[in-house]
């Protein structure tokens, strides 16, 4: 008779211990999705902004010449439509953009082979927006401001909340 009474109550707390289990992992998988989700937000870009940043700090030390290689150009082969002296008007010291130590990047957007990053200065210069190409990290005047289409800026979002 003592062997009828010792399964009772097994097969609830296997039960139990199963619900448990499922609960656990769950959630675990729930907090690894959402972690891994910020992170991806977060960092998507991060190569492309410090291209972007690479960028700015060469003209902000006016080695002009190594940020025009940036942009895949050299002077023995200049890019067709923007020599180097189009560069230095436009990125020089007597550019609109002279001052490079208020650059800061403002917007990050992934769009198809490339990234738009839009570099925002201080004071009333006018944000300029730049294309990286991923594969190649070649740096360009980006053809949009923003991405077509619709945007979550969820990436945007998580990068206030943390102050980065």
């Amino acid at each position: 008779m003592s062997s009828y009474l010792e399964a009772y109550g097994a097969a609830e707390e296997q039960h139990s211990r199963r619900v448990r289990l499922v609960k656990f992992v769950s959630i675990g998988l729930a907090v690894v999705v959402i972690v891994g989700g910020t992170f991806f937000a977060i960092f998507r870009n991060h190569s492309e902004e410090r291209q972007i940043n690479s960028f700015v700090d060469l003209l902000r030390r006016h080695d002009f010449a190594a940020a025009y290689r940036m942009w895949g150009c050299t002077d023995t082969h200049p890019c067709p439509g923007y020599t180097f002296q189009k560069f230095q008007e436009d990125w020089g010291p007597a550019s609109t953009h002279a001052d490079e130590s208020t650059a800061q990047i403002g917007l990050s957007q992934s769009c198809g082979s490339g990234v738009v990053i839009r570099l925002d200065y201080q004071g009333s210069e006018e944000p300029i927006a730049l294309w990286v190409e991923r594969d190649t990290g070649i740096v360009s005047f980006a053809p949009w401001a923003e991405c077509p289409g619709r945007h979550l800026r969820l990436g945007a979002w998580l990068k206030s909340l943390f102050g980065r």
